[in-house]
């Protein structure tokens, strides 16, 4: 395997296994613990001002549904072909927004994080970017942003183009040519709208473990080609030889992608996964490195409680010594400590 430099250390969402995800005490508390950049998930509200949330439904993530002035939004949609029911971003103002206060997501796994619930506001994407300005002045270098693009085709579907938003909230900013500024999205046609707008900086797409994008669904149907056509040697040259608006510069994997499992769930070496797509000229980001038994090979936990701590330094080792370039990390001093440990 070829000697590759060590991983970067992205907090996905933050610090989220600290704090509530997407929150200002996560983002700051990622970069206190050693982050070379923070992820974001991007989505929009009802007047177009894009807000940091896992989904644009929200019941599972803020304090809504103890809000009776806003009961009566509770509603049923479908989003990429799957039926939700709660709350969603597009039927709100920034301004109602606001209001809301952020809680833990996986709270039976981490009840530390969920002590927080009810602390912090919402953020959106402009918010965020002056928390990483800041934290760059504060350690004297460049820290980075990894924005994910959630839902394009569904918001361009209902009058809320994610490519338009985004392009003109970087270039408001001044962070569309940042050097530290890298855009991913499950939807490639959303990476090419943006590099039509005028981005030019590190397009990376996301490849999930089944199905198919829902980009390629909307156009071709039951048709669609799916993600595992993707990741095949033929598919990863495809993605890195393309013209240039339809081209990207990495791939993002869920980490189980870049190691080799056996039937039993035990992480017995690397796939070659990652030779492949740098073979094909490609990155490789890993997501998401998390510490509980219940996202560690079978061989990696210890105990019986989901949300003890295994033997993550042993999965996170494993994982970056498969050459990956960048990974994603809920508790990213952990990473930091893994990293270093190589």
């Amino acid at each position: 395997m070829r000697a590759r430099p060590l991983p970067m250390v992205i907090g996905h969402r933050g610090a989220c296994g600290y704090r509530p995800e997407h929150t200002r005490a996560a983002y700051e508390l990622a970069f206190a613990l050693g982050a070379d950049a923070v992820e974001p998930d991007i989505v929009a509200t009802r007047d177009g001002v894009l807000v940091l949330r896992h989904e644009n439904e929200i019941s599972g993530t803020t304090d809504v549904a103890e809000h009776p002035e806003f009961s009566a939004r509770r509603t049923t949609k479908l989003v990429d072909g799957i039926e939700l029911t709660g709350w969603f971003t597009e039927d709100f103002t920034w301004a109602e927004l606001s209001t809301l206060r952020a809680r833990e997501r996986l709270a039976q796994l981490r009840q530390s994080s969920s002590s927080f619930d009810g602390m912090f506001p919402i953020l959106r994407l402009a918010d965020l970017v002056d928390i990483v300005d800041r934290a760059s002045e504060d350690a004297a270098r460049l820290l980075g942003i990894v924005a994910e693009i959630k839902h394009a085709t569904y918001f361009e579907s209902i009058g809320l183009p994610l490519d338009e938003l985004v392009s003109n909230e970087l270039a408001a900013s001044g962070w569309r040519d940042s050097p530290t500024l890298t855009v991913e999205s499950f939807e490639k046609t959303v990476l090419g709208k943006l590099y039509r707008r005028g981005y030019r900086g590190k397009r990376v797409y996301l490849l999930d473990t089944e199905g198919a994008p829902a980009d390629r669904i909307a156009a071709h149907g039951s048709a669609a080609s799916g993600y595992s056509n993707d990741v095949t040697e033929i598919g990863l040259y495809s993605l890195g030889a393309a013209e240039a608006a339809e081209r990207v510069e990495g791939v993002s994997v869920d980490a189980s992608m870049l190691l080799a499992l056996d039937d039993a769930g035990n992480a017995t070496g690397a796939s070659t996964l990652v030779d492949d797509a740098h073979a094909a000229g490609l990155e490789v980001f890993g997501w998401t490195l998390r510490p509980e038994n219940a996202f560690l090979a079978t061989n990696f936990r210890r105990g019986e409680v989901e949300s003890d701590f295994g033997d993550w330094r042993g999965q996170f080792g494993l994982i970056m010594r498969t050459g990956v370039d960048a990974v994603f990390a809920d508790h990213p001093d952990l990473a930091v400590v893994a990293r270093d440990g190589l």
